[in-house]
């Protein structure tokens, strides 16, 4: 039953966070330091999980194949490669480093 109420709790407050966006006048949103938030934010939360996915074992930081992958898509992403090449580049870099140090 916890599990219900937790679902319905985050259903009202998604809800809740969208019609609060929704009232926020036009006036405040063409702020530079708005504009300026809103686009950086979610390159922020993207690194932030990244960071996070990929160098946290519970509570413990960990260095290990994912690390590998993040660092050959970086080097695709300094190429200039196309995001398929990327995503491949660190999915055969991960794999790699997983086969070869068990």
């Amino acid at each position: 039953m916890n599990i219900w109420i937790a679902i319905g709790a985050t259903a009202v407050g998604c809800y809740a966070v969208k019609l609060i966006g929704l009232l926020v006048p036009a006036g405040v949103l063409e702020r530079p330091l708005v504009r300026r938030l809103a686009a950086l934010l979610p390159v922020a939360l993207l690194a932030a999980l990244t960071a996070q996915q990929t160098f946290a074992d519970g509570h413990v930081l960990v260095v290990d194949a994912k690390a590998a992958g993040l660092g050959a898509a970086a080097v695709a992403l300094i190429l200039r490669a196309p995001f398929l090449l990327v995503v491949a580049s660190a999915v055969v870099v991960t794999a790699g480093v997983r086969a070869l140090t068990g």
